[in-house]
């Protein structure tokens, strides 16, 4: 129930227009005053700033966010799903490096162990074309800076090296810039590498031109003796490979097997936590020849003072241990130094001991003695008189100077040289002169002309022996003496270790074994030997060689070296200019054993074309011969027989 109040209400008070309001404490204004001013229209209440709702706005952030998320999922799915394997392979390209690790060289001495070829520590210069792109040094010259800072260390072209750094092939990630440098021209290019990296990291303008550019471990072939014995050794081309003489032939053996390196790199430098795999290089074997590296320096020294001196072509000597059959030495002149082929005369590389054939002359004459004493057709005290002038088919033949008719014995024949006498010798070969061509030729093949010596040496000729079928009119009565007939200054030097030896050939050698990597030596295979003539025929042809030098009326006195004695034989050959094709010239030769009655040593020289002083074998070729024998003699300690020669006749009276 409500309880009812009997008080009136308030009334509610209506407000009546409003009053002025009178100044001066509520006087009316006065004559003159300023009227009050009319109360204005009311001000509106101000308004309230409401926000809008956030909700829309954060519903288009969110949905952005989640398209580029999608985005994001959608890339991630393909890079490691989709295309997994192929951003692998193309991060492993641009990661891993792989490098050859070049085997190591073998090296080759003589035969007391003297280095006469030997590799030293080298690196070849190379570069990744892509890391000198602007996409990687963020720079449009980057080739052309690189090459301004290697040029001078190098020693190369800076254009050339540019081209060689912005290659056309875009992918090309391998060029090599210089090869066989030696360590100091690295440690110079690695010292810029490190100094502009180092720049790089304080200055944001510097880049390092030079992150793209590496080096390969190599090795360098150098030859101490520098011409010595070049042309036996040969040379290593820039390839690494032999390109000339022993490198090249015996390559397989001293190249070894290279290895490889892979590795991760990044800027140019190795990461050493990301690992690596290496399969070792396999070093090549040594090789020991057969040369001793003191009789090779007397030899070369003799011939090329005698060449210079007579304003020769060229010479050649050989050295030869008549019991094995091994070089001592095999020297040329003019050489070359194989470490130097920039320097080198193109026309004497090689070995021209082994490449030039030419014709023997006199030195030859040795192997018609030998098929007539072997035949039993005459002996070294046989009588033959012989005329200044014999005629044989449409020619006239004659010896080196013009003489009255001489009375000879067979070793006198010999001795003096005789042409004449020597024709006359081997006609009694058959009972034609067909037949004694055959007979002839049959020694001159078990002598080892017009074959290859057995040595296996590149480019070395067999010289030229026709088959005596061919032989023409001259020829059958040239041969004997050593004309018509070609060999090589080794062929002519064996002929005479062969009889030496007793009548057995033994074939030529130059290597007397290999050292591998484990350091076993393995000798050489044994030569072939081969009987040639009987040890009687052998031991009388060392007699009557003995006659050349010792005896007053031979050709070869200035071979002879005192407590010696000597077998020798001079020759004077018409020469046939490999230029012309036409006899040109002479050559001079001398060949000959010591001591004759227990050999030991052949040594044969031979001298082309010369143009200054004589050109007679023994008197140019002579003096070589005695001043290599009687060193040869002394380093192998050689001592004197004592025995007294045999002294064979020379002439005879009617």
């Amino acid at each position: 129930m409500t309880e009812v109040s009997d008080r009136e209400p308030p009334r509610r008070r209506v407000p009546g227009p409003a009053r002025p309001v009178r100044s001066g404490g509520g006087r009316r204004p006065g004559p003159g005053a300023r009227p009050a001013r009319r109360p204005g229209p009311p001000r509106p209440a101000p308004r309230a700033f409401r926000l809008g709702s956030p909700r829309p706005r954060l519903r288009m952030i969110g949905l952005a966010l989640t398209l580029v998320l999608a985005a994001f999922v959608v890339r991630l799915l393909q890079v490691q799903a989709v295309d997994a394997g192929t951003y692998s392979a193309k991060a492993e390209q641009n990661r891993y490096v792989v490098h050859t690790l070049p085997a190591e060289r073998g090296g080759i001495t003589d035969r007391n162990g003297v280095a006469l070829a030997t590799t030293v520590d080298s690196y070849d210069i190379t570069a990744d074309p892509t890391m000198f792109t602007r996409e990687q040094l963020k720079v449009d010259d980057g080739p052309e800076q690189a090459a301004a800072l290697l040029a001078p260390i190098l020693g190369q072209d800076q254009e050339q090296l540019a081209k060689v750094l912005r290659p056309n092939n875009r992918e090309l990630r391998y060029v090599r810039l210089a090869r066989r440098q030696t360590p100091q021209v690295w440690n110079q290019i690695k010292d810029l590498k490190t100094a502009l990296t180092a720049k790089a990291e304080t200055d944001r303008a510097t880049v390092n031109v030079l992150a793209g550019v590496f080096a390969d471990p190599s090795s360098k072939r150098v030859y101490p003796g520098g011409d010595l014995a070049a042309g036996i050794l040969g040379w290593v081309g820039a390839d690494g490979k032999g390109g000339g003489g022993l490198e090249r032939k015996l390559d397989t053996t001293l190249a070894g097997e290279d290895g490889k390196i892979r590795y991760a790199q990044s800027g140019g430098r190795q990461v050493p936590t990301a690992g690596s795999t290496e399969t070792p290089a396999v070093p090549g074997s040594d090789v020991e020849l057969t040369i001793d590296r003191d009789i090779q320096w007397a030899a070369q020294h003799a011939i090329s003072e005698q060449v210079e001196k007579s304003k020769a072509d060229g010479g050649y000597v050989i050295v030869q241990d008549t019991t094995t059959g091994e070089i001592l030495a095999m020297a040329n002149s003019p050489g070359f130094d194989p470490g130097d082929l920039a320097h080198a005369d193109p026309a004497a590389l090689g070995n021209a001991a082994l490449q030039d054939a030419f014709e023997p002359g006199s030195t030859a004459k040795v192997l018609s003695m030998a098929a007539v004493l072997e035949e039993n057709v005459a002996t070294p005290g046989t009588h033959i008189t012989v005329p200044n002038r014999l005629k044989r088919g449409d020619r006239l033949f004659k010896d080196d100077i013009d003489h009255p008719t001489w009375y000879l014995t067979l070793n006198g024949v010999l001795a003096k040289s005789s042409n004449i006498g020597t024709i006359m010798a081997t006609g009694e070969l058959g009972k034609t002169q067909a037949e004694a061509n055959k007979v002839l030729y049959s020694y001159l093949r078990k002598f080892g002309l017009g074959g290859y010596s057995g040595l296996g040496f590149p480019g070395e000729t067999k010289g030229i022996l026709a088959p005596p079928d061919q032989w023409s009119t001259s020829q059958q009565y040239t041969i004997p003496f050593g004309q018509g007939v070609s060999v090589n200054a080794l062929q002519a030097a064996s002929i005479y270790s062969t009889v030496a030896n007793g009548g057995v050939r033994i074939e030529p050698t130059l290597v007397r074994g290999t050292k591998g990597a484990d350091g076993r030596f393995t000798p050489a295979p044994e030569p072939k030997k081969t009987r040639v003539t009987s040890e009687k025929t052998a031991k009388t042809l060392s007699q009557m060689l003995e006659s050349v030098v010792d005896d007053e009326e031979g050709t070869g006195t200035k071979a002879r070296i005192p407590g010696y004695r000597v077998a020798g034989k001079t020759g004077t050959a018409n020469r046939v200019d490999p230029a012309t094709g036409k006899y040109h010239g002479y050559t001079s030769s001398f060949a000959g054993f010591a001591p004759a009655d227990k050999p030991r040593v052949t040594v044969y020289c031979a001298i082309q074309n010369a143009t200054e002083g004589s050109y007679f074998g023994g008197q140019i070729c002579g003096p070589i011969y005695k001043q290599v024998m009687e060193f040869a003699l002394k380093t192998l300690q050689v001592p004197p027989t004592g025995a007294a020669p045999a002294r064979l006749p020379v002439t005879f009276k009617p």
